[in-house]
């Protein structure tokens, strides 16, 4: 883990709509909604939802490798789209996978009789040097800037060629799922996640004046006032009026504050970080974070999905309309990424659920 002082947060936000029949997405793909591309090695079946027992649909999708780690690292967020279970905790679920390039290319190499002349990617590829996801001291975390960003995506999301063959396409849509149709599975509109850093949120006086007026909007829309919207070098020294705000206090105040800069951000990353809590936590939050079920290691924060999220979790092809609700979604990841070499079985992970500064419910 950084220092408080080295950490880095990095904003996701949406960044198109990531269309099926020109892009072909891979597990080096941050997105939202769409199919799970899981590893060669993991299998297919879905998670299924803790309370009616239905097929997950997939929420967010992130590659997140960690440095000096040969692993590549994906995490996949799961929920029930179902009415009855909306916001509750036992019908989200968050998948970790690893694999080496090895195993990935010894894959792909025994499904595909004729492989597609298509050179794959390497960990190395996607996030030179320190342009990772993972929140060592001195690194620039989730994959860099928003221009290396799109130069991944150019790479791991490139339109589909006539190389692809009709059989690659066909394995790909058997694997889905093994045994069930694929119809039973729910799938979220699939775009793309572009990734900055917050600290250029605040370098341009357009940005905090934008920033203020919002602010302004907010409080008299909540009855609340949170003072001026400042740099993050005030440190903690933030002056909040004792009056309260119709959904919250102080703490959903300062959420509020915090994200008025990038209200559309959809995703906050920060391995190691401090989260962003919508309403107050509880007392004993590291005691209701468990340990990782599969080493028994202690688990540390990675990363948070946002309200603005919510507007972008609508049925495929117009499917029908979906009644997931939540405030933030936080996520708890094991501190050192236990990952036994050669498993094929995802590591479950924690999953912390805030609807609102008067509800929370814990995974």
């Amino acid at each position: 883990m950084s220092s408080a002082t080295q950490e880095v947060t990095l904003i996701g936000l949406c960044d198109g709509e990531l269309d099926c029949k020109k892009y072909q997405s891979s597990y080096l793909t941050n997105k939202v909604g769409g199919q799970p591309d899981w590893w060669p090695v993991v299998p297919r079946q879905p998670p299924r939802c803790g309370r009616c027992g239905a097929p997950l649909a997939q929420v967010v999708q992130v590659y997140c490798p960690l440095e000096a780690s040969p692993y590549h690292r994906d995490l996949h967020l799961f929920a029930c789209p179902g009415a009855e279970c909306s916001g509750r905790a036992d019908c989200w679920r968050v998948l970790r996978s690893q694999c080496l390039e090895t195993e990935v290319t010894a894959a792909q190499t025994s499904s595909r009789p004729a492989p597609a002349q298509e050179a794959s990617l390497s960990a190395t590829d996607w996030c030179e040097a320190a342009d990772d996801w993972g929140m060592e001291e001195g690194d620039d975390g989730w994959g860099g800037s928003l221009k290396k960003e799109s130069q991944v995506q150019e790479k791991a999301a490139a339109p589909e060629t006539e190389a692809v063959s009709e059989m690659d396409v066909s394995s790909r849509l058997q694997d889905l799922r093994l045994g069930e149709s694929q119809e039973d599975v729910p799938i979220f509109r699939p775009f793309f996640i572009s990734v900055m850093e917050e600290s250029d949120l605040c370098g341009e006086e357009g940005d905090l004046e934008h920033a203020q007026k919002l602010l302004r909007e907010y409080e008299k829309r909540e009855g609340v006032t949170v003072g001026e919207v400042e740099g993050d070098e005030g440190g903690g020294e933030e002056k909040y009026e004792k009056t309260k705000a119709r959904h919250g206090d102080a703490v959903f105040s300062r959420f509020m504050k915090k994200i008025s800069l990038c209200p559309q951000q959809i995703l906050r990353y920060c391995r190691g970080g401090k989260p962003l809590f919508i309403s107050e936590p509880p007392s004993n939050l590291a005691q209701v974070v468990s340990a990782c079920g599969s080493c028994g290691g202690s688990r540390t924060f990675e990363l948070q999905l946002m309200p603005a999220l919510v507007s972008l979790l609508r049925g495929k092809d117009g499917g029908a309309e979906v009644e997931l609700e939540f405030g933030t979604v936080l996520v708890y990841t094991c501190t050192n990424s236990c990952w036994t070499a050669g498993s094929h079985s995802p590591v479950e992970e924690f999953c912390f659920v805030q609807m609102d500064p008067d509800q929370q419910l814990f995974k």
